[in-house]
């Protein structure tokens, strides 16, 4: 927790001083349109790759695979979209390696090893709109039965009649 509240001390500091650098050298208006090409650019690419991690999260998920990678990489990817939409530098150059698929594959895979993912799978279940109802027991064999509506209330069996 001390270190989450020294970086969001110390990083707008940082992140200040360098954008005054950088305005010093290149002028006040062209550090705004480099913040601003960089958010464009950024949201673009996080959009693509987004796209691309969601179909190979879906691929995976056809195979009755676990998309863990995957799932980092949308994480890192959400950050990124975070990061390089704040104004600065150094919050860019992190976010762009979030978003560039060689770097973000590379930590992601780094990470996924050291995350636990649990899989629970339920049984599947059918349902009719009959009087009967199916559904697969724990064992796999059907369960079959039959069920009465009993919701209906006294003012709905008088508008039937």
């Amino acid at each position: 927790m001390q270190i989450l509240l020294l970086l969001f001390i110390l990083m707008p500091i940082a992140e200040i001083a360098l954008l005054l650098q950088v305005g010093d050298m290149i002028g006040g208006w062209n550090t705004v349109g480099l913040i601003l090409v960089t958010a464009f650019v950024g949201a673009y690419l996080v959009r693509q790759e987004g796209l691309s991690t969601l179909q190979k999260a879906q691929q995976k998920l056809a195979k009755n695979e676990v998309p863990g990678k995957e799932m980092v990489e949308g994480m890192m990817l959400v950050i990124a979209g975070v990061l390089l939409v704040t104004p600065g530098f150094i919050t860019d150059i992190i976010g762009f390696l979030f978003v560039l698929p060689f770097s973000r594959q590379f930590m992601a895979g780094r990470l996924a090893k050291h995350l636990t993912v649990r899989a629970v799978q339920g049984g599947n279940q059918q349902f009719y709109y009959s009087n009967t109802q199916q559904r697969q027991g724990n064992d796999g064999d059907p369960i079959e039965g039959e069920y009465t509506d009993t919701t209906r209330t006294d003012e709905s069996k008088r508008l039937d009649r």
